[in-house]
Parts: structure tokens; sequence; C-alpha cells
């Protein structure tokens, strides 16, 4: 059985300072895909020498994990519990916020001194009731520690972060058994997988355009597909450039009060809490 589109949703503009901004979820039309919460697209944007670099200083996280994707330029990470990672274009950064810390991502000193083009998609994963208050973890992976596997007919390429595509397992060991990639396809490239029953897909079209179930899919939307189906099928009415993830749903309570998502309020006050107290660790960049 074939998933179905249930609708398309547009990104919304929304700049953070001078970065230009697409947030495609949460909006007005859409509030989560459980188990994704928030999806981000900063760029593509170019930076002119001696600029200042990425606007995401300190701030703390809990409850929950991010995927970071870099599409060009950098990424330098720093957070309270694991250090310092710079990622560049075509890597990752998948970090676990879990019981807290605090983190900051900014470009390298290199790229704020030479500037260039600038290109990233953050995306929030939600953790179960019994995964919330997990070790933290941080693990950044370069674009050539990422498998590009192969599309049946040729066309295309999926950059495989987590899960199992054509033989091949991605570098990330997700908590929740995510499966996570970008997918690069050529103009009549066709995308094909059988996934898990009553699964919930992620798919979000990074640039281009696809047809899928009768509908277009085009950049900075968001397509909304039916849990109900185990097969999945779309190809590009030109180079296309997109995420795809999927899992399961938690259906569980969801409580978000700014950089911490809970099950309850309670949950969140305490988080509010433990940060000003600086039991999520302090850091200075």
């Amino acid at each position: 059985m074939k998933k179905k589109v249930k609708a398309i949703h547009t990104g919304i503009y929304d700049p953070i300072a001078d970065l230009k901004t697409w947030r495609a979820m949460p909006t007005q039309d859409i509030n989560n895909l459980d188990p994704f919460l928030f999806l981000n697209h900063h760029g593509p944007q170019k930076y002119g020498p001696d600029n200042n670099g990425l606007p995401f200083g300190p701030h703390p996280h809990r409850g929950f994990e991010t995927l970071t994707f870099v599409l060009q330029g950098d990424i330098t990470h720093k957070d309270s519990v694991s250090g310092e990672s710079v990622i560049n274009a075509g890597g990752i950064q998948w970090m676990t916020a879990g019981s807290g810390l605090i983190h900051a991502e900014v470009s390298s000193d290199e790229f704020k001194k030479e500037g260039g083009m600038e290109e990233v998609i953050q995306l929030w994963l939600n953790l179960p009731s019994k995964l919330k208050m997990t070790e933290p973890n941080y693990l950044g992976l370069q674009k050539d520690k990422i498998p590009a596997v192969k599309t049946e007919d040729g066309l295309g390429t999926v950059h495989l972060v987590s899960g199992h595509y054509n033989g091949e397992k991605g570098p990330v060991e997700s908590l929740t058994g995510l499966f996570t990639s970008t997918i690069n396809l050529s103009e009549k490239g066709e995308f094909q997988i059988e996934l898990p029953d009553d699964n919930q897909v992620l798919l979000y079209v990074i640039n281009g355009n696809i047809d899928i179930d009768g509908h277009q899919g085009q950049t900075h939307q968001l397509i909304e597909l039916s849990l109900e189906g185990n097969e999945l099928s779309f190809f590009a009415n030109e180079d296309s450039q997109l995420i795809f993830c999927f899992g399961k749903p938690f259906n569980e309570p969801i409580f978000a009060h700014g950089p911490f998502v809970m099950n309850t309020a309670e949950e969140i006050n305490q988080a509010i809490d433990d940060f000003q107290s600086g039991k999520l660790g302090t850091m200075n960049i």
C-alpha cells in the first residue's frame, strides 16, 4: 500500500539576525510530525569577508536530539560536555541533548575571515519519555564518513546518516531507530523505498521540484504523508535535493518551551530551573 500525500506545507520566511531562514515546522499549518519536531532551513546565503558568521551563540537544550545538515560553508559546534568540532559542507552534526547541555553553533574563524556560501538545515528529533534524561552526546561527521548510495535507477544518491538502504548502513546509531538522509536526484530520477508500517515520513524539498502521489513538491516545501502505507516513490522534474527521514511516532504528550521539549509542564519548569541554576553546565565563546 502506497503512502498518500495529506498536505504540502510551504516554509515561512523568518530570518534570524542577518541570516536568511525558512521555517518549515512548526508553523500555523503544522505543529510537528511525531517524532520530528522542528525544521529550519538557513540560507543559501553568501557572506563577504570579515563577517560575523552564524548567529547561534550559547543556548540550552533538553529532551530531544538535533540533526544538522551542513550543505554549504561550515559550522563550529561547541558545547558544555564534548568540546569543539568544525564540520564542513556535506557533513552532519548529531547532538543528543538528553538531560541537558549548553551549546553554540557558529562559523569557523576561517569562514568569518574569508566569507563564502552558507546553507544549513537543522532538524529536531524528539526523544520518548524514557530517554529524555539520557546522557548528552555529540557526534560530528565530515562528508567522507557518510555513505553515498546510488538509487535503483542510478539517477540519484542517498546520503545515509542513520538506518539502512540498499545494503548500506548509516554511521549514526539512532537511539529511536530513525532513518535519516539527504537525497540528490537528477532530472527524471526516481526514488523508491519500502518502509515499516505506520512510520512517519519527513520529506522536505531543499531545492528543485518532485512529483509524488499526483502532487508536486517544490523548494522550501514540507510534504506531509499518511501514516498508513509502507511504499513510497517520487521522481524529480528537475535536479532536486531533499531531506528524507522516517520513524515510528511516540504518541506521547509534547510540551515545548523554547529550547526545551518534555512531556509535561512540570518537566519544562524543572528544565528552566536547572538551566538557571547552572545544572546544564556553562560555556564561553
